[in-house]
């Protein structure tokens, strides 16, 4: 039991040295070709947006904000997937010993 114990604890830093790391990385998105870029941070937090006045048409704004949405969107998929590389390697308990 006290073996588990261990490595619980083991288990439980590993995976807040992996968040801090995760959360210290940028991600980014982009849509529309690149005329608008997103940047989040692993935190989930958002950075920035960056958008080429080349798309803005005032007859059309709602195209801008599609493509602002798509952009962040991607990065944070790009976040959600680093996460799930890194917090999803670490291993499981070794039951062995308690089960028999």
């Amino acid at each position: 039991m006290r073996k588990m114990m261990q490595q619980a604890a083991g288990m439980q830093a590993e995976m807040e040295r992996r968040r801090a790391e995760l959360a210290s990385q940028s991600f980014s998105g982009s849509s529309g070709g690149g005329v608008v870029n997103a940047v989040v941070h692993g935190d989930g937090s958002l950075v920035s947006v960056a958008i080429d006045p080349s798309v803005l048409d005032p007859g059309d704004p709602e195209l801008v904000g599609d493509l602002v949405v798509a952009a962040v969107n991607q990065a944070l998929s790009a976040m959600t997937q680093a996460a799930a590389t890194s917090l999803g390697s670490i291993g499981g308990l070794d039951l062995g010993e308690l089960l028999g």
